[in-house]
């Protein structure tokens, strides 16, 4: 299933994670209200194999961090499909300029969020969420900031049960989404965690290429 290297273990890549992670999902499987969204783009390989298993749609979740001007690494927050937005108060209090920085890159942002999701699609209209069972897919989580905008953006169309679910998470990140969704299933929470990347014997960048072809043959399996 997966290899362990003293007392780590690591999935040999996010294909064999996702096959994992999918048999914690089982309750989910062949229900006609259930569908898995990837985070792209590392989420999308994760969630093609949930999706699979459980024998649901794949779909792609988009959320875009919301980088200081000049120091893109440090997060003002985050925005998700949709258009809703996460705020990192912490951060816009220590800027001068906050509400201009963070108007022009949220704007920024949103041009690129828009892009991606009409080219990772390919012309496939975006799911209707309302009502539905939402299964929001990573590679791991740790801090959680992208998924917390991707869960803010579904409680705003009306999901009737949003899950969160990845292979690798910091236990206490895993522990606080506990309390913000209505399940969360993590497969491993390490007591060595330190990044999602040490837990992947292949934790190569997913391309936009590999992104569309998981989407492509998704929906052409499902036909």
């Amino acid at each position: 299933m997966f290899a362990r290297t003293g007392h780590e273990l690591q999935f040999r890549d996010r294909r064999e994670a996702g096959r994992v992670l999918a048999e914690s999902l089982h309750k989910y499987g062949g229900r006609e209200d259930v569908i898995v969204l990837g985070l792209p783009r590392g989420g999308l390989p994760v969630a093609y194999e949930v999706a699979r298993a459980l024998d649901a749609p794949l779909d792609v979740f988009i959320v875009r961090k919301l980088g200081v001007p000049g120091f893109e690494e440090l997060a003002m927050g985050a925005i998700a499909s949709g258009g809703a937005r996460v705020l990192n108060e912490s951060v816009l209090a220590q800027l001068d300029d906050s509400d201009e920085a963070l108007a022009l890159v949220t704007e920024t942002e949103t041009r690129e969020l828009e892009r991606r999701e009409a080219e990772y699609r390919d012309g496939r209209p975006a799911p209707e969420l309302r009502g539905k069972v939402v299964i929001l897919v990573d590679d791991g989580l740790a801090t959680g900031a992208t998924m917390r905008a991707a869960v803010k953006a579904l409680r705003e169309r009306g999901v009737a049960r949003c899950v969160v679910a990845v292979p690798v998470a910091a236990l206490e990140t895993c522990a606080e989404f506990r309390g913000e969704v209505d399940d969360v299933i993590c497969a491993a929470t390490p007591p060595d965690f330190r990044a999602v990347g040490q837990f992947y014997e292949d934790f190569s960048q997913t391309t936009d290429d590999e992104v569309r072809e998981l989407l492509a043959r998704a929906a052409e399996e499902r036909t």
